[in-house]
Parts: structure tokens; C-alpha cells; sequence
């Protein structure tokens, strides 16, 4: 399936809510109301684009299943930015 039609099909999905996106973010990402499952989906022009990532939350467990898209570079930046963003600290 190609990139723009898996993307649509997943952001279709009944229940998944985007997060809000700030001007200039390459990625957008979304997040089943449940706490679940999350994808993140790289945009034109972005970093390792064309990349779906999904994450998927067990028994207290995250686990990145996959990318379907994008090379091993691309798969390796979204995780690094998804890294990015637990390793924040408050002031």
C-alpha cells in the first residue's frame, strides 16, 4: 500500500485523536483515545520520510512495533525523536 493511502487509512481509524501540531513539526502524531496504540507519521520533507511508526502500550509496556516505511536511517530518526521526548526536565 502506498504511503498516503496508509496514512489516511490509519488517521481514519474511529478513535484516534491527533496531537496538536505546532508550526514547523515534521511529524504528526496520533493516539487511540484508550492509550493503546500511537503512531507517528512523518510529513513531507521531514527527517526519514516517508515512515509511519507505531507504538503499542501492554501490561505497563511501550513497544515500538515497526516502520513500515523508510529506510533503516529514517526508522532510527523518528526513534531518536520519540527518545527526544521523554528526556525533557522541568525548570
Amino acid at each position: 500500500m502506498a504511503f498516503d493511502a496508509q496514512s489516511a487509512r490509519l488517521t481514519a481509524q474511529p478513535h484516534l485523536v491527533p496531537a496538536p501540531h505546532a508550526p514547523g513539526e515534521p511529524y504528526a502524531y496520533y493516539s487511540m483515545e484508550d492509550g493503546h496504540a500511537s503512531y507517528l507519521i512523518t510529513l513531507k520533507g521531514a527527517p526519514g520520510y516517508p515512515a509511519i511508526l507505531m507504538q503499542a502500550a501492554r501490561g505497563g509496556q511501550v513497544t515500538t512495533t515497526g516502520c513500515r516505511y523508510g529506510d533503516a536511517k529514517g526508522y532510527k530518526q523518528l526513534v531518536a525523536y520519540l527518545d527526544s521526548l521523554k528526556t525533557w526536565t522541568r525548570r
